[in-house]
């Protein structure tokens, strides 16, 4: 087996992101708190960003929409102009969030550029998304972006045949076991997870992944030893 691609998810595996997520739902907590518990205000957030993902997807705008429905749920349709207008600026400055690479990341792009194809294939908003990897500065280490409205085994499936790869070609990187791993593996796929200090609820498994084409690794950098010691694994 020849390995061709390398795909790398974004958030929390390239840069921060869910850190800001967990700090504006604190802040949303706290303006919310004379009406609900902090755990009932992120219990009901939390419901109701899942039954918006079908019609929003995944990203900071559908979660500032979200965060007003839910504030709306939580007042009773009584919220003050003042409130709406304080969780627009909370989604505002997540939107203006700087990008802090994860420590590692460029050492290993820049190791494994030249070698292989390297793609982003991360869920989320389109704009955002390339926003927050022009001002990563890490593009040119891509042949390709794909900004995906899920991380099914469909989804996977379509981006490798844009690739105009086979499965077993194809080696997938990233912070979520159910995102990044599973439908990688699923469709015949390798997946590396690299775990972040902390996970969106609607990303976590209950389960352990055991699989011949998985490995998980603390840090990003620990990739390359693998890809060095697989003698498999051969470049391009």
């Amino acid at each position: 087996m020849e390995l061709k691609v390398i795909a790398f998810d974004a958030d929390d595996t390239l840069w921060i992101n869910e850190t800001y997520f967990d700090e504006t739902e604190k802040k949303f907590c706290g303006l919310m708190e004379d009406y609900l518990s902090h755990q009932g205000i992120s219990k009901e957030l939390f419901k109701v960003e899942i039954d918006n993902l079908k019609l929003y997807g995944y990203g900071i705008k559908g979660y500032i929409l979200s965060m007003i429905e839910a504030a709306m749920t939580i007042s009773n349709n009584t919220l003050p102009i003042e409130i709406i207008e304080k969780i627009i600026q909370y989604g505002k400055e997540l939107l203006e969030k700087p990008i802090v690479l994860l420590e590692g990341v460029e050492e290993t792009l820049d190791a494994l550029h030249g070698k292989y194809k390297l793609v982003v294939a991360t869920k989320g908003d389109l704009l955002d998304q390339r926003r927050k990897l022009h001002n990563s500065g890490l593009g040119h280490y891509f042949h390709h972006i794909e900004v995906m409205s899920d991380k099914q085994e469909i989804d996977y499936s379509d981006l490798i045949k844009r690739l105009e790869i086979q499965p077993s070609e194809f080696f997938m990187i990233g912070n979520s076991l159910k995102s990044d791993v599973l439908p990688v593996l699923a469709i015949g796929g390798h997946a590396v997870h690299i775990p972040f200090h902390t996970t969106w609820a609607h990303e976590k498994i209950d389960h352990k992944v055991e699989h011949e084409n998985f490995s998980s690794f603390e840090k990003i950098t620990e990739v390359l030893k693998k890809l060095e010691e697989k003698a498999s694994f051969k470049p391009l």
